[in-house]
């Protein structure tokens, strides 16, 4: 069933703003709970929805700067809040990635009947798609991992986080968002402006899924070769994921995915592509959605 407009951050330029309030809102079922969907543009014959996956501590809003020239472009897309995340309850039995496969697909389902999508993750969300799309293929045409992690390329965490839950005011959590921000969303510290810390904040307090591990194994890589659709990648050039690894992505995903058609790098660029480098993100997301024929 269609609900009522989302929630969309007040520091959005208000011409945007006012164009992402006019999303279609969705509920499929989670447990005993459910998971928001959200949808933007017009259906097209022949087109195939295009389906976003957030990051972890994420929600939709993750791809606040790339839904609307993704709408310009002809899309219908269709932005989930996983489970656990945003405006989505919890998955039952479980906090991590697998725990959130047969809600999803059954949510795809729901939606989309019989309808293959272009599905595009973003960092957890891209760790989630793949597996997602191991066990159930026939749901997406293509998928494009972005900024993903558990290729198993590194010898331990690229990065340390600060706790903030415990500080005792905002100033003191905020300083500790834009330290977190700052080591493993955004290369250039510039770009850390109140946006980002907006979102980001908004997004990290609505996180009730607590110690996922999945991220840091190489559990992607490992399910890749299950994966049949042809699989795109981009990649901030200056990942804090993979650090120093991140020029080893391209052969890792060579050698995992049967269907791997390349990987894109953004210069300049770190683990929140989508949103520090949004024209060279969409660009390159363009290219994989629409590939020169072979």
């Amino acid at each position: 069933m269609s609900m009522p407009a989302i929630d969309v951050p007040d520091l959005v330029p208000p011409a945007e703003r006012a164009r992402l309030q006019q999303a279609q809102r969705f509920h499929t079922p989670v447990g005993q709970g459910r998971i928001a969907w959200h949808a933007w543009g017009e259906r097209r014959a022949g087109v195939a929805p295009l389906v976003l996956f957030h990051g972890g501590s994420g929600s939709w809003t993750h791809w606040i700067k790339n839904i609307l020239p993704l709408v310009d472009a002809g899309r219908w897309v269709l932005a989930v809040d996983l489970p656990g995340f945003g405006d989505s309850d919890p998955p039952p039995g479980g906090t991590d990635a697998d725990a959130m496969l047969e809600p999803l697909a059954t949510g795809l389902r729901t939606l989309l009947p019989g309808e293959a999508v272009d599905l595009v993750g973003f960092s957890f969300g891209g760790m989630t798609a793949g597996l997602l799309l191991a066990a159930h293929p026939e749901l997406a045409q293509r998928l494009v991992l972005v900024g993903a992690p558990a290729m198993g390329l590194t010898p331990g965490r690229q990065f340390e986080l600060r706790a903030w839950r415990h500080l005792s005011t905002p100033a003191a959590q905020t300083d500790a968002h834009r330290h977190n921000l700052g080591v493993l969303m955004l290369h250039d510290a510039r770009l850390i402006d109140r946006l980002a810390l907006q979102v980001h904040i908004a997004n990290v307090a609505r996180d009730r899924l607590p110690r996922r591990r999945l991220a840091h194994t190489d559990i992607l890589a490992r399910t890749l070769p299950r994966v049949r659709c042809p699989v795109h990648a981009i990649y901030g050039a200056c990942d804090a994921v993979y650090g120093p690894y991140v020029d080893r992505l391209e052969g890792a995903f060579a050698a995992s995915a049967p269907e791997f058609r390349g990987l894109q790098r953004i210069e300049g660029a770190g683990h929140w592509v989508p949103f520090e480098a949004p024209a060279a993100f969409d660009a390159a997301l363009r290219r994989a959605l629409n590939p020169a024929p072979e």
